[in-house]
Order: structure tokens, then sequence, then C-alpha cells
């Protein structure tokens, strides 16, 4: 079975390599179309996309050790 491109009720696994790139790769656009939130929405979004990454070395981190 191949991955889900979208689901309503899809949770990214922050251990996936494939969901975290995703997430990061995904333009600001996406989740704002609003002139006025746009500025606002990157800036949460690069916090985010920046924790997002952060979260996975850490888990795939753990992994190895165990």
């Amino acid at each position: 079975m191949g991955e889900t491109l979208y689901s309503s009720t899809f949770q990214p696994d922050p251990r996936s390599a494939l969901d975290v790139l995703a997430f990061v790769l995904t333009p600001v656009a996406a989740f704002a179309t609003d002139p006025d939130e746009f500025e606002a929405v990157a800036e949460l979004l690069g916090c985010a996309k920046a924790e997002a990454i952060e979260r996975w070395q850490n888990l795939r981190g753990e992994a190895r050790r165990s």
C-alpha cells in the first residue's frame, strides 16, 4: 500500500522522515491565503518547522541508542 496523500484525519508521525519533510516543504500558502495573515503564519510555521526537524533528529538519535 502506498503513502497517504490526503486525509482529514491524518496525523503526521514525528519519527517519519517523510512526514517531517512533507511538512517542512509545504509552502506557507497552503496554510494562509489572506495576505494580512501571511506574514504571521509564515513566522509561526518557521518555528513549527524548526521544531519538527529538531524533534525528528532527537527521536532518530534515541532510536539509534536503543
